[in-house]
């Protein structure tokens, strides 16, 4: 018998139900991306996570390194080649939901920023509509400015966006102010009930909610000249195993 086909969307909500993280004690599990890069490209990793960190442009500072030839996950590292987890933005997903806060996720796209502030979504694939995760896809048509907006404020950054009910208001400002105290954020603008959100229209009584993706610091690489095999939603990881990316 042939299996379905298996929307992103489905992979997403099964993903939030089992993320764990709490922001007040940095403990629990977190849906991680996986990126392999050449292993002799490690100090450039390094520096570059370091920059888009320290631009606000990523969902976490929080990294794991995995060497050549180890597993992760049922999933073993080419020789050669060096694996590095960081935090998907479907984590928040997940946070939300446990703190009493459902989410649809509308989709993942291309948010043009001018002068340091999301201006609108020139790009986007629905979840509901894909089996491949949008940002992957969306960061591999060189289509992004990652750098540009660090060095000037201006550009293309990877981004998605979520609508929940607007009685949840006080709770999702009640969870942003507890993600404050953590290692994850992420949330780049969050808009008014039965208001569009950067140009996205969102359900009659919902509000919008759109995150950095945290395909971003690999987008930068990318744009760089630097050769990035991503795999999106890779799976869950207790935050544990990860390290501030300032401890490198």
């Amino acid at each position: 018998m042939v299996s379905p086909l298996k929307f992103i969307h489905h992979a997403i909500d099964e993903f939030s139900m089992q993320v764990t993280y709490d922001p007040l004690e940095n403990e629990g599990a977190i849906v991680y991306n996986l990126f392999l890069v050449p292993v002799d490209e490690r100090e450039y990793v390094i520096k570059t996570l370091k920059r888009v960190s320290a631009a606000g442009i990523t969902v976490s500072d929080m990294v794991r390194f995995v060497e050549p030839g180890d597993s992760i996950h049922g999933h073993t590292i080419p020789p050669g080649m060096l694996g590095i987890c960081t935090v998907c933005s479907i984590t928040l997903d997940g946070i939300f939901l446990r703190r009493g806060i459902p989410v649809n996720l509308i989709g993942g796209g291309i948010i043009e920023i001018l002068e340091n502030l999301p201006r609108r979504f020139t790009h986007m694939i629905l979840y509901e509509s894909t089996t491949i995760d949008p940002l992957q896809v969306l960061a591999s048509q060189d289509i992004t400015s990652v750098n540009h907006v660090m060095k000037d404020g201006n550009g293309r950054i990877l981004g998605n966006i979520r609508e929940c009910h607007m009685e949840a208001e006080n709770l999702l400002n009640s969870v942003l102010d507890d993600l404050t105290t953590g290692h994850i954020s992420g949330v780049l603008e969050m808009g008014m009930p039965n208001t569009p959100l950067l140009g996205v229209s969102v359900s009659p009584q919902y509000l919008g909610v759109v995150a950095i993706g945290g395909t971003n610091p690999f987008a930068v690489m990318k744009e760089e000249g630097h050769s990035i095999t991503t795999r999106a939603m890779k799976g869950l990881m207790d935050i544990r195993e990860m390290d501030p990316i300032s401890f490198f």
